[in-house]
């Protein structure tokens, strides 16, 4: 599975925000020093998060960042595009072209399918859900293949 740092540091950022701006803006260097992550780095995803839409910032003495709507209603997936990440489990740059040549892969068809339960599964769980706990009903609404029992064999 392919899924850079940007995307990961950037939910984790939020989440950090989420938590600890209720009252009042956040720096980036609390953020920063508390997630041990790369202020420059952080300053770089806060500015695409801003453009869009999910942060504000405050200026000032006790300046920084605050949430542009509740936690309960920023979807992971909006943190991960605002950032402009994907989750991508193939190769392939895209579905028109092949992942081997002009042809695509044995396994393109599962990574694909794969990737777009993750997709999904994201667009599902808001930044409230990630500091309460995702609930299990959340991991639970794919639906799975039963288990099959193993043969007993006569010897």
């Amino acid at each position: 599975m392919e899924l850079n740092t940007k995307a990961r540091y950037a939910v984790m950022a939020m989440a950090d925000l989420a938590k600890y701006g209720a009252h009042a803006a956040v720096p980036l260097s609390a953020i920063a020093e508390r997630q041990a992550l790369s202020l420059a780095y952080l300053e770089q995803i806060f500015l695409r998060l801003r453009r869009g839409g999910l942060v504000a910032s405050a200026r000032g003495r006790s300046g920084g960042y605050v949430l542009a709507r509740p936690a309960s209603e920023i979807r992971i997936d909006e943190i991960m595009k605002a950032v402009e990440e994907e989750t991508r489990l193939t190769r392939c740059l895209d579905a028109e072209n092949g992942c081997v040549g002009d042809r695509r892969c044995l396994t393109h068809g599962l990574w694909h399918a794969l990737g777009s339960h993750i997709e999904s599964f994201l667009a599902k769980v808001t930044l409230q859900e990630v500091l309460d706990g995702i609930p299990v009903g959340k991991t639970a609404e794919f639906p799975s293949e039963p288990r099959r029992q193993p043969e007993l064999v006569a010897r």
